[in-house]
C-alpha cells in the first residue's frame, strides 16, 4: 500500500512539472483570448466563464468571432465541430497508452481536457500513462489557461496594444519545444514532422487546397503523417511492451 501511494503521489509530481511548461504557454494565449473577448463585446466574467467551459484556443477565438457577427447556432456547432475533431482523434491514440487505472468515468473526465500539449506530451513518455499523472498534468494547464483569461478580461486595456498581440506567438514556441528534442533524438519523428510541414504547406500555397478550412487541414495533416510514419516504422509488438 505504501509503495502505491509513493507511486501514486510519483505521478501526480511528474503530471505537474510536465504542466508547468504548458501552462505558461497557456497564459499567454488564453490573455490574448480575454482581451480579444471583451474587445468583441462580451464582459470579463463571460470570457472567464467561455474559458472554464472550454479549453480550445482557436474554437474559442471563431466562436467568440461568431458571437461578435451574430451568427447562428448551426454556423455556430458546424465550425466547433470543424475546429476541434482533432481531439477526438487525439483521444483515441492516448487511450491506446493508459494503464488500467482508467476507467469510464475516467476517460470521460479526461477527455474534456485533450488539448494538443497534454497529448504531445502524455504520448511522448516512455511508459503507460496513469490517471494520476493526468490529473497532475491537467490540473495545472487547466488553472493556467483560465487564469491567463481573467488577466486578459480583466487587465488587457493596460497593456499597449503590441505587447498584448505579442504575447500569441508564445503557442507556437511552446509546439516548437514539444517537437524539436524528439525529432533531435531520432530522425523518425523527424522524417514524420517533415511530411506534416510539407503538407500544411501544400493546403497553405496550392491553389484550391488552400480553400480547405483550417481544421480539416490540422485533420488532414495528422492523420496523413501519422499513416506515413506508421507504414514506414512499424512497431515491433515485442518492443512496445
Amino acid at each position: 500500500m505504501e509503495n502505491e501511494a509513493s507511486d501514486k503521489k510519483k505521478d501526480i509530481k511528474r503530471g505537474v512539472q510536465d504542466g508547468i511548461p504548458i501552462a505558461l504557454g497557456y497564459l499567454s494565449v488564453s490573455f490574448a483570448f480575454g482581451i480579444m473577448a471583451v474587445s468583441a463585446g462580451l464582459t470579463p466574467w463571460q470570457a472567464i466563464l467561455i474559458s472554464v467551459a472550454n479549453v480550445t484556443s482557436a474554437g474559442q477565438f471563431a466562436g467568440v468571432e461568431i458571437m461578435a457577427a451574430c451568427g447562428g447556432l448551426v454556423e455556430m456547432a458546424l465550425t466547433q465541430l470543424v475546429i476541434n475533431i482533432r481531439y477526438a482523434l487525439m483521444s483515441l491514440s492516448l487511450a491506446q497508452k493508459v494503464d488500467d487505472t482508467f476507467k469510464k468515468p475516467t476517460r470521460m473526465a479526461v477527455s474534456f481536457c485533450v488539448t494538443d500539449e497534454i497529448f504531445a506530451v502524455s504520448v511522448s513518455r516512455n511508459k503507460t500513462v496513469s490517471k494520476y499523472y493526468m490529473l497532475g498534468i491537467i490540473s495545472v494547464s487547466y488553472i493556467g489557461w483560465i487564469a491567463g483569461t481573467a488577466f486578459g478580461a480583466l487587465l488587457g486595456g493596460i497593456l499597449p496594444a503590441v505587447i498584448s498581440d505579442a504575447l500569441g506567438i508564445a503557442i507556437y514556441g511552446m509546439f516548437l519545444a514539444i517537437i524539436l528534442p524528439a525529432a533531435r533524438d531520432d530522425s523518425r519523428f523527424l522524417k514524420v514532422i517533415i511530411i506534416a510541414v510539407v503538407l500544411s504547406c501544400m493546403f497553405r500555397w496550392v491553389p484550391v487546397l488552400n480553400k480547405v478550412s483550417s481544421g480539416f487541414v490540422i485533420i488532414i495533416c495528422a492523420v496523413a503523417a501519422s499513416a506515413v510514419g506508421a507504414w514506414l516504422y512499424p512497431i515491433d509488438e515485442e518492443e512496445g511492451n
